[in-house]
């Protein structure tokens, strides 16, 4: 086993469908497994339900019986989970300055840039709030 952190976070991390479910419940919002499929993004089935699996037993997200349908589960970002909110954002501003034909709001970015503590605090509060509601 490596002792480099950046080699131990990309095993959980380090792929792309894991990003975009952490993505996903971050700034979307997304809880229940068909939501995650009707993102958009055109991830399968197996895969995630492997990377659903690979979070949660790195302690990034909890999953929880849905209270309206006892078929279904949601699945909520941990405190592990929402301290990747940082990285999250540095993505994001990286992938705009780069990425001409991206689809992120200007107003967001410019929050993103101009004040990214309170951006941070902001998701934060509301996802952690979730997670003790």
């Amino acid at each position: 086993r490596s002792d480099c952190p950046i080699t131990n976070a990309l095993e959980v991390l380090g792929d792309r469908w894991t990003l975009i479910i952490v993505r996903d419940l971050v700034f979307k919002g997304l809880r229940e497994f068909g939501q995650f499929l009707g993102a958009g993004e055109g991830i399968s089935t197996n895969i995630l339900t492997e990377r659903l699996e690979r979070l949660q037993c790195a302690g990034v997200i909890v999953r929880s019986d849905h209270p309206q349908d006892g078929k279904k589960y949601l699945y909520r970002l941990t405190e592990k989970g929402v301290d990747l909110i940082p990285l999250l954002i540095e993505l994001v501003l990286w992938g705009a300055k780069y990425t001409p034909d991206h689809a992120a709001p200007a107003r967001t970015l410019r929050e993103m840039r101009t004040n990214p503590e309170k951006t941070i605090a902001g998701l934060r509060a509301a996802l952690l709030k979730e997670l003790k509601d």
